[in-house]
C-alpha cells in the first residue's frame, strides 16, 4: 500500500518544480503566446471589418450598376420612342407629299384629258362643217326637178358618208 500513496516529499519536490515552471513559463512563455494571441485576435478582427467594408462595397456598387442598367433602359425606351416618332412623322410628311403630288398629277392629267376632249370636238366639228358644205355643194350643183330624186340622192350621200 506503500507505492499507492504518495510520500510527502515526492508531494513537495512535485509541487515546488511545478511552480518553477510556471514562473519560468509566466515569465518567458506567457507574454509571447498572449501577445501572439492578440494579435492574431486583432488581425481577425481587421480581417473581419476588412471583409465588411468590402462586402458593403460590393453591395454599393451592385446597387450603383442597378440603377446605371434601369437608366440604360429607360435611356434606351426614350431613344426607341424618339426614333418611332420620328420615323411615322417622316412616313406621313412622305404619304401627305404623295397625295399632293397625285392629286397635282391627276389635275394636270385631267386637264390635258379635257383639252385633247375640246380638240377633238373642234375637230369632228370642223370635219361635220366640211362635210355639210360639201353635201349641199353638191345638192346645189345639182338640180334635180323631182323631190324623190332629191332625197335619194341625199340617202346616198349619207351612206358615202357612213362608209368613210
Amino acid at each position: 500500500m506503500d507505492l499507492l500513496l504518495p510520500h510527502f516529499g515526492l508531494i513537495f519536490w512535485t509541487m515546488l518544480s511545478f511552480i518553477i515552471v510556471l514562473i519560468i513559463l509566466k515569465k518567458f512563455a506567457w507574454s509571447p503566446i498572449l501577445s501572439s494571441l492578440n494579435e492574431r485576435e486583432k488581425s481577425i478582427a481587421d480581417s473581419i471589418a476588412l471583409a465588411e467594408k468590402v462586402n458593403a462595397e460590393m453591395a454599393q456598387l451592385k446597387n450603383d450598376n442597378e440603377a446605371l442598367l434601369i437608366q440604360a433602359r429607360e435611356e434606351r425606351a426614350l431613344l426607341l420612342k424618339e426614333a418611332k416618332e420620328t420615323k411615322d412623322k417622316i412616313i406621313g410628311e412622305a404619304k401627305d407629299q404623295a397625295k399632293i403630288e397625285a392629286a397635282k398629277i391627276i389635275n394636270d392629267a385631267q386637264a390635258a384629258i379635257n383639252q385633247q376632249k375640246m380638240a377633238a370636238v373642234t375637230e369632228l366639228k370642223n370635219q361635220v362643217g366640211k362635210l355639210v358644205v360639201e353635201v349641199s355643194e353638191k345638192v346645189l350643183r345639182r338640180e334635180l326637178a323631182n323631190k324623190t330624186e332629191q332625197e335619194k340622192y341625199i340617202k346616198q350621200l349619207s351612206e358615202e358618208v357612213k362608209l368613210n
